[in-house]
Order: C-alpha cells, then structure tokens, then sequence
C-alpha cells in the first residue's frame, strides 16, 4: 500500500533527524557548556523560545510556578522538535502548535487569552508612549 510505504519513509526520515541531532549536540558537547548548547539551539529555531517566553511572562505576570514550567516545559519541547524540521516554516509552524497547546491551558486555567492580550498590547503603548514623553 502506498500510504504505509509513504507513513513508513516519513517515519524513517524523522528517526534519521532525530538521531543526527542527537549525534550533533554530543559533538558540540565536546567544545562547548550546556548554557552554549541551548544558545545554539534557539538560534537554530530563530530565538523563538527566548522571545515567545518572555512575552508570555510580560503578559501575564502573574502566573503560579507550575503554569510557568508546565509552559517552560511545552516551549523547550516544541524546540527540540523544531530543530529537525527542514524549512523556516515548518519550524514556525511546529511552535504554533505548541502555542496553541499552551494557550489552550491557560485557557482552562482561567486566563481569556484574548482580553489578556489586548491588555498587554496597551500596556505596551502605555510604556512608549511614556517613553516619548520623558524624551521630550
């Protein structure tokens, strides 16, 4: 059958990624710390997860220490899936499912991610706005 021939190399193909990967942080292990490690990765997968992270702390201040590790956790794992993917896209798109995940739990954590974000976005008017006047 097609299909399962078509499943089969997709299959064979994301183990090859995976393994590479794995082949090619145990070699920078040899050359550089575990904190270089991780800089390398995000700028693998452009900075997405320093930047989505931090503007999920800046939005929403107040979430409990399990909400950030659980959030931490999704964004890390969506990296480590991000770097085998062969185009800019596909690595974008693979945060965006986990963007989604998380937003889904802070939904059912009670945060309307909506209003949540629209307060945000004022806020951060509020603070340039503030900034051009002080310049003034």
């Amino acid at each position: 059958n097609n299909n399962q021939l078509i499943d089969q190399l997709k299959n064979d193909k994301q183990l090859a990624l995976e393994n590479n990967k794995e082949v090619f942080v145990n070699a920078l292990a040899k050359y550089i710390n575990s904190n270089q490690i991780e800089q390398v990765k995000d700028g693998m997968t452009y900075g997405v997860v320093p930047k989505t992270w931090a503007a999920y702390l800046d939005m929403l201040p107040n979430l409990t220490q399990t909400q950030k590790d659980t959030m931490y956790a999704w964004l890390i794992e969506a990296r480590e899936l991000a770097i085998s993917e062969s185009t800019s896209d596909k690595k974008h798109a693979m945060f965006g499912k986990f963007k989604g995940k998380i937003n889904n739990f802070l939904s059912k954590q009670g945060y309307d991610m909506k209003k949540e974000s629209k307060d945000w976005e004022e806020r951060i008017k509020q603070k340039a706005n503030n900034k051009t006047s002080n310049n003034s």
